[in-house]
């Protein structure tokens, strides 16, 4: 195949994944320039890239990587336990930037598989952070949240550079979690009307910075539409924990009222919030 095909090629895949042509008229075009026994791209890429035929066309050299590759996988998490700290920090950074790396090349020829990839390395920051701190005595809830809190921005910044609405939204509602833990333990006790001024005004202002910020960014529109919807609701989720404490009346009243309200503004400015949701 020459360069000019591969090339017309290339563009009738990006058409695809950008869903700027249907795909059955990439499919026509795809078989215009492609030979009747070479393999469409994207029609059985399989994940990651890996088809049938690369494996049973494959070297033997692959094979014995991969055995090497894997050996020493088991033995790394095997033996995890038993390594110093700071070999320790260094093996999960590793994995993390193989996996972010990767995921990161394959995002435009392989956008399901370098999303899972990079979902993947998320939860494993998460996962190995916690896992670090409760292995070495450190399970204070101050050093897990404020953990969790660099994670959010990890999530944050993937969600942004990868354009993918739940790594950034997910990002966001753990920093929410964040605000919420401080709450908490900051304010001896909460009335009703103290919990609800500290969420309600936020919820409103993730709203406007998505009206803001739509324009620019559908993307980050959602997320910011998407996180005012979750806040809205965090007093009565808050309440929930401590019904004996609010009572159960209370926060059913209050709960059916926040429903009702939402949904009045909801249909009241749906000829705008359309616009960047949609």
């Amino acid at each position: 195949m020459d360069d000019k095909k591969k090339t017309i090629i290339r563009e009738i895949e990006h058409w695809r994944r950008s869903k700027l042509l249907p795909g059955q008229y990439c499919d026509f075009l795809l078989n215009i320039y492609l030979e009747d026994d070479q393999e469409k791209p994207g029609s059985s890429g399989g994940l990651f890239g890996i088809t049938a035929s690369k494996i049973s066309d494959s070297n033997w050299k692959i094979w014995v990587l991969i055995l090497v590759v894997a050996c020493a996988f088991s033995f790394t998490v095997l033996h995890f336990n038993a390594f110093q700290l700071p070999m320790q920090i260094g093996v999960s950074l590793f994995f993390l930037a193989c996996c972010y790396g990767y995921g990161g090349y394959k995002r435009e020829k392989d956008p399901m598989g370098s999303q899972i990839l990079i979902g993947m390395a998320s939860l494993f920051l998460l996962f190995i952070g916690v896992y670090l701190m409760k292995l070495h005595g450190m399970q204070s809830s101050v050093f897990v949240v404020t953990y969790v809190f660099l994670c959010s921005l990890v999530w944050i910044v993937t969600g942004l550079l990868a354009r993918h609405v739940p790594f950034h939204l997910g990002g966001w509602v753990s920093l929410v979690f964040c605000y919420g833990w401080l709450l908490h333990y900051q304010l001896d006790s909460i009335s009703w009307i103290t919990l609800e001024l500290s969420w309600v005004p936020l919820s409103i202002l993730f709203c406007w910075m998505g009206w803001m910020v739509h324009e620019k960014s559908r993307h980050m529109g959602l997320v910011f539409f998407l996180l005012s919807l979750i806040v809205w609701y965090m007093p009565e989720l808050y309440g929930m924990l401590y019904a004996e404490q609010y009572g159960e009346m209370t926060l059913q009243w209050m709960l059916l009222v926040k429903i009702v309200t939402e949904a009045s503004l909801l249909f009241a400015w749906r000829k705008k919030w359309t616009e960047w949701v949609v």
